[in-house]
């Protein structure tokens, strides 16, 4: 796909989680955008090394960070070098999350905490530091990869829910707090999408997914990349504190 009519050229973009499914997507293309990419990672050293290696010339202008976001020293800590090495850093890509479903009376409460801790807090923590980060430049961009659970709320997902409303819920204060200073806030929200989250879906579940999707298929990790990069843009500068579902009209 081309991306001729978005240029991130002298522009550091950062995507959490940014080196497996949908993250690799919008890494990869914020790289062929022109944007130098640091990708974050909380653990899979593999993962990330074969996605670099899967980039031809195109990894030269991507840096791999492992970290947990849910950890604020090691947050900051990943700003202190940003700034040494970055000083152009200008998109942030909230795009970390996990999930550890179970019914809420079966639910163990690490399992609560965990998913809140990296879904909510962990965009909380890159959110504020980064807003810090542009505010003196009067610009900035901030995508937050939320899902429609948050919206629905699926059964056995009350944790990931729960994050993901909080990170829209987020996104709508944020926004209006930096909006004089050039920033944007906004979130993207995928539906069913084709990544390895769902590659062990069973068939018959699979089917039942797809026939209640209006355009009765799961979208791909590119199509979701894409909406992030207008949102990242220049010419997206008149849209702050929005929802951009993603979802094929769930």
């Amino acid at each position: 796909m081309s991306n001729a009519v978005f240029d991130f050229r002298d522009q550091t973009v950062v995507v959490t989680g940014g080196t497996r499914g949908i993250g690799r997507a919008i890494s990869r293309r914020f790289l062929d955008a022109g944007a130098t990419v640091v990708a974050t990672y909380a653990a899979n050293d593999a993962a990330a090394e074969d996605f670099k290696a899967s980039l031809g010339s195109a990894a030269k202008g991507l840096y791999l960070r492992k970290f947990d976001v849910a950890d604020y020293a090691q947050v900051e800590a990943f700003y202190k070098d940003l700034d040494v090495e970055h000083k152009d850093f200008s998109v942030l890509v909230n795009n970390s999350g996990i999930r550890r479903d179970s019914v809420v009376g079966m639910m163990k409460l690490d399992d609560w905490r965990k998913v809140l801790d990296v879904n909510l807090t962990g965009c909380f923590y890159m959110s504020k530091l980064a807003v810090l980060k542009f505010m003196p430049n009067r610009y900035g961009r901030i995508i937050t990869i939320t899902s429609p659970s948050g919206q629905f709320g699926f059964e056995g997902q009350a944790n990931y829910a729960a994050s993901k409303a909080g990170q829209v819920a987020m996104t709508r204060s944020l926004s209006k707090e930096v909006a004089s200073r050039g920033i944007t806030v906004n979130c993207v929200s995928p539906g069913f999408i084709e990544t390895e989250f769902l590659a062990d879906l069973p068939e018959k579940l699979r089917k039942d997914y797809v026939a209640g999707i209006p355009l009765k298929r799961f979208g791909t990790p590119d199509e979701v990349a894409a909406c992030v990069l207008f949102l990242a843009s220049r010419e997206a500068g008149y849209i702050t504190g929005s929802v951009l579902s993603v979802d094929g009209g769930l």
